[in-house]
């Protein structure tokens, strides 16, 4: 019986890279709008919390049937509304005599007992996050594990919401008192269990952003939305092999944007970050050169291949052009991971454009 609950997690495990993945990017924004930073417990915390939902989920609903077509019997042998069935089974199948020490620790390895037991510690944990982290008082904590069982029943009641033609288990209003029961125990445990951990209302206590570094990871997140708004205009006229109004495009956005809303575009303002020039105001030539040296010295090359412009030029060109390119991408690869490795390093087109990052 372990088997059944062990493949699900197992299953949690495997796929919980790929959910962390998507999941990422917008964490890394609401963390920075809401907070100004990333807090590495938060990030710890909310990541096992994820790791948790998704190993619940399974275990409601894997194994998944082989075939679409589950329907076995009449709708109502798949919902169980009389409460408290799960006493009769255990009264019934297992081996325990009242009057016999002898039969009460093999309780434990019977089926009756660890399917009870296990519906109970199903949403113990939820019942520590919402009391640790989400700071729920008892009721809502009641009300919450309620909802989650509830959806997880009627998932399972709904043959995953008509994706199989019946119900391959069991809609139970044991299970919602078991479940609801495992939050209100998680809920009481939970200072126990959590008091190795700093309080989630002291996380972000003695944190003074005026002073905290930009991260490279916070400027990535705020340059993947800036060219996300950027993309459609370029792919248009990239696909028309119109590369003037691209460079159009990119000088305005990484120029006159920042120029007139005081270091901010879009994305920069997304994750609560601007630029400053050396003496903190910031001027048009320093944005320029900081645009053209990324941009144009760096990407303009690969944008000549992307584009297929290195169809019309001749041999004796597009080699050499080739060649820079490829030296190019080398050594800005090189040159970035060794600032993002070694923290102080100043990227080399901040470098020549006298400018910088600063939370707002």
């Amino acid at each position: 019986m372990l088997q059944a609950y062990l493949f699900p997690i197992g299953y949690a495990l495997q796929t919980f890279p790929l959910l962390a993945f998507v999941f990422t990017l917008p964490f890394l924004i609401v963390q920075y709008r809401k907070y100004g930073y990333v807090n590495k417990i938060r990030v710890i915390v909310l990541y096992s919390f994820l790791l948790y939902l998704l190993c619940a989920f399974y275990l409601v609903i894997l194994p998944l049937p082989d075939t679409r077509h589950t329907c076995s019997g009449t709708a109502s042998s798949f919902n169980l509304w009389a409460p408290f069935q799960f006493v009769r089974d255990f009264l019934r199948e297992t081996g325990l005599q009242w009057d016999n020490p002898a039969t009460y620790l093999k309780v434990f390895g019977e089926r009756a007992f660890l399917q009870v037991a296990f519906n109970v510690l199903l949403l113990v944990p939820l019942g520590v996050f919402l009391r640790y982290y989400f700071r729920r008082h008892i009721l809502r904590t009641t009300i919450t594990t309620f909802l989650v069982s509830l959806f997880f029943e009627v998932t399972q009641g709904t043959g995953l919401y008509g994706i199989y033609d019946c119900p391959y288990r069991l809609f139970d209003v044991d299970d919602l008192m078991l479940n609801t029961a495992g939050g209100l125990v998680g809920y009481a445990v939970a200072p126990w269990l959590t008091a190795f951990m700093p309080k989630s209302d002291t996380l972000d206590e003695g944190v003074d952003l005026s002073v905290t570094r930009v991260s490279y990871t916070r400027r990535f997140v705020a340059w993947l939305i800036d060219w996300a708004v950027l993309s459609p205009f370029v792919l248009f006229f990239l696909g028309r092999h119109m590369l003037l109004p691209v460079a159009g495009a990119v000088l305005f956005y990484f120029v006159v944007v920042p120029y007139l809303t005081e270091g901010r575009t879009l994305g920069k303002r997304i994750v609560r970050i601007r630029l400053n020039g050396r003496d903190g105001g910031l001027t048009l030539h320093a944005l320029l050169v900081r645009c053209v040296s990324l941009y144009f010295v760096i990407g303009g090359p690969n944008v000549l291949f992307i584009s297929g412009e290195k169809n019309n030029l001749p041999s004796m060109v597009m080699i050499p052009l080739l060649l820079v390119a490829g030296l190019l991408n080398l050594v800005f690869g090189i040159h970035a991971l060794l600032c993002f490795v070694r923290r102080d390093r100043i990227l080399f087109y901040e470098r020549w454009s006298g400018t910088k990052h600063s939370i707002t």
